[in-house]
């Protein structure tokens, strides 16, 4: 069956199939012909993943749905989607139809609130572990490695152990 007329909105053209038609393998097994042809089983392929139903919606008019999902399965395996995905863009990119310009506007990209940077409560970070109080500089004469004298008071000490509380 050369040309297949096209059944539903979606479908391969005979234009569309005709450039990837030599895209696909040639594989010819002996024995009984198939009887789904391959036009068929990838508009089935096509329209699964362009509504997103389960495998076992795929309308009958593209096959069993067991035979598309073969199809599909068997050539994600094989690398045959990635090599028909190649095939496709060299044509195009021959035909000058792709702009391989990328451009990407990052004030419209916005972190979630979990994601680095965010306040973590109860969770102690390697450079403020509990009991350990480490100021930047000494901010207090007792502070000052050598100089004699108690704190005067323990609110230092007190913050430091009440930091990681959760």
């Amino acid at each position: 069956m050369d040309t297949l007329s096209v059944t539903a909105r979606a479908d391969l053209t005979d234009a569309q199939w005709a450039v990837l038609e030599p895209l696909l393998p040639t594989g010819k097994k002996p024995g009984r012909p198939p009887k789904w042809t391959r036009r068929q089983l990838i508009d089935g392929i096509r329209w699964r993943t362009r509504v997103g139903s389960p495998w076992r919606d795929v309308p009958a008019r593209y096959g069993p749905w067991q035979t598309v999902y073969g199809l599909f399965r068997r050539w994600q395996r094989n690398g045959t989607w990635a090599r028909i995905l190649t095939g496709l863009q060299a044509r195009a990119d021959a035909a000058g139809l792709i702009t391989w310009d990328v451009s990407v506007d990052s004030t419209i990209a916005r972190a979630h609130q979990h994601a680095a940077g965010a306040r973590k409560r109860g969770i102690c970070r390697r450079n403020h572990l509990a009991g350990m109080v480490r100021p930047s500089r000494p901010t207090t004469p007792w502070d000052v490695p050598g100089v004699a004298g108690p704190p005067k008071c323990t609110w230092a000490v007190n913050r430091a152990a009440n930091r990681c509380r959760s």
